[in-house]
């Protein structure tokens, strides 16, 4: 028995390091040289033929590439791995491109939210409210409600938690409380204390009456979880699913993988965050040092939105109609001005709306005194790049918190080619001594926040499925800075020295690795 799941946890193994990125790359590379050799040896006398008809086409798809609508770094990377491995990188781009599944799950979405436009609408006297507070957070409201269907709240009770142990212990609490139904997203799940105890929460719920769902990100089949895994909690009477599965070859789909972390129970509490579960997320484990992460707790009328976002993503492979209305709550009579306002969102890569950016990017250009930032990675295109340094430029206090120790040294390596011009730009960058910040928070001026799943790189900003929550006027802004400070108190100023007395081979690598940054 020991050797079987010795021989399981290895093929998982294998599987993961082939179909990662790198893996990706070095079968790549492997197949231009195999394609050449064949063409040389075997193909001699159609030689000439062979490469003008793949000369013809690597230059129908530059022009292709160039043409089209989207960010210029990830057009950049594509034309340099067409330009790099002529035969493979121009069946890989046009192998990408021609996927139905992708087109398939592109207009579903969007009928989705069509069918559950009717269960997003906004309360107009919000919106006069928030004109008069900030006019500048109303058309962020606009956008966030007219072009994507997420309406902005009054009547929302928001917990801050600066620590995976303190919402473990708040998420506990509240599913136990449980009565109708419970829904949970989550990119990583892991077997382990946090894990498991949640799980026999759930069974228990089950027996009680409680409609249970479950949704996990189909990565997990690689190293984490058996491929099976659904059909075991299945048999406990919790509804489950992989969201995204992995088919390797067969579609690219993979590519985008279902990053959100939500839980809501009974339509009245939710949450949101970086916080996965697993073990390491409560340092119940220990990988990378002290683990640092956040989430926050919403109660009242603002769950609703997490409602339906999650049951989007749930019914993108179901059949029939979803009964929409059965899980909403009522909403509360009169508008509670002292919570302020809060807007739960989400992020598609389909949707052609870079949603997770244009909220960092709407407090970096409206922030007036400061905007203090904590995430895990820092691969950033021409355009985050120039709007953190312009603030910064125009004496607003720009501060952002990485990992000291990194839980991927090539991701590491990338940010790093970063701190110099952010630094000379005026941006103050710190690492987190005690370990790894898992965080993903902008916070400013005492009165704008938000949290979520949403890293600063390429993946989670144009590539994944994302969520947040837009806080303006709440209190609980200000406990947020306050762990921010607490946690800068334990962080160390990166300068420019350092930065340029950095190893010769993290130079290297991290330069190498930044031409194909938007991959990674």
């Amino acid at each position: 028995m020991k050797e079987q799941s010795t021989k399981t946890a290895a093929k998982r193994k294998f599987f993961k390091v082939v179909f990662s990125r790198a893996g990706i790359f070095v079968i790549l590379i492997l197949l231009q040289l195999l394609v050449s050799t064949v063409v040389t040896y075997y193909l001699r006398e159609y030689a000439t033929f062979v490469y003008s008809l793949l000369t013809v086409l690597e230059v129908v798809v530059l022009i292709y590439i160039i043409n089209t609508e989207g960010n210029p770094a990830f057009k950049m990377t594509w034309i340099l791995c067409v330009l790099a491995f002529p035969v493979i990188g121009t069946m890989f781009y046009v192998y990408v491109h021609l996927q139905l599944e992708t087109r398939f799950l592109q207009n579903r979405l969007a009928a989705l939210r069509m069918e559950t436009e009717a269960y997003m609408d906004q309360n107009q006297e919000i919106v006069t409210a928030l004109w008069n507070s900030k006019s500048a957070n109303a058309q962020l409201s606009y956008y966030l409600s007219h072009q994507l269907g997420f309406p902005t709240y009054h009547n929302t009770e928001v917990e801050y938690f600066p620590i995976g142990e303190a919402k473990f212990e708040s998420m506990k609490k509240e599913l136990e409380k449980a009565e109708k139904f419970i829904f949970m997203e989550y990119f990583i799940v892991e077997e382990g204390l946090m894990w498991d105890t949640i799980l026999d929460i759930l069974k228990r719920k089950v027996e009680e009456g409680v409609e249970v769902r479950f949704m996990y990100d189909g990565m997990c089949a690689f190293d984490l979880l058996p491929y099976t895994y659904p059909k075991k909690l299945q048999k406990f009477g919790i509804k489950c699913k992989m969201s995204n599965k992995i088919r390797p070859f067969v579609s690219t789909v993979q590519n985008n993988r279902d990053h959100r972390k939500i839980c809501v129970i009974d339509g009245q509490v939710g949450y949101v965050g970086g916080i996965n579960l697993a073990d390491e997320y409560i340092n119940e484990k220990e990988r990378f040092g002290h683990w640092k992460d956040t989430a926050v707790l919403l109660r009242g009328d603002a769950v609703q939105s997490l409602t339906m976002i999650f049951l989007q993503m749930w019914d993108v492979e179901e059949h029939g109609s979803e009964p929409y209305g059965k899980y909403l709550t009522k909403k509360a009579e009169k508008l509670n001005q002292e919570l302020g306002y809060v807007i739960p969102y989400a992020d598609s890569p389909f949707d052609n709306e870079n949603v997770g950016e244009e909220v960092y990017f709407h407090i970096l250009n409206h922030a007036k005194k400061y905007v203090h930032i904590m995430t895990p990675y820092l691969i950033l295109d021409n355009e985050m790049l120039t709007t953190l340094t312009r603030a910064a430029k125009s004496g607003i206090e720009v501060i952002i918190i990485m990992p000291h120790i990194p839980d991927k040294w090539y991701a590491f390596a990338v940010a790093k080619t970063y701190y110099k011009e952010l630094i000379e730009g005026g941006v103050q960058i710190y690492e987190y001594t005690p370990g790894f910040v898992h965080a993903k928070v902008f916070v400013s001026d005492d009165d704008t926040a938000t949290v979520g799943s949403i890293n600063l790189d390429f993946r989670s900003l144009y590539l994944h499925f994302e969520n947040g929550v837009f806080i303006y006027n709440n209190p609980e802004v200000g406990q947020i800075e306050k762990d921010f400070q607490n946690t800068l108190a334990k962080s160390h100023n990166v300068t420019v020295t350092e930065v340029k007395n950095r190893g010769i081979l993290t130079k290297v690598a991290g330069q190498v690795l930044r031409l194909v940054a938007p991959l990674m």
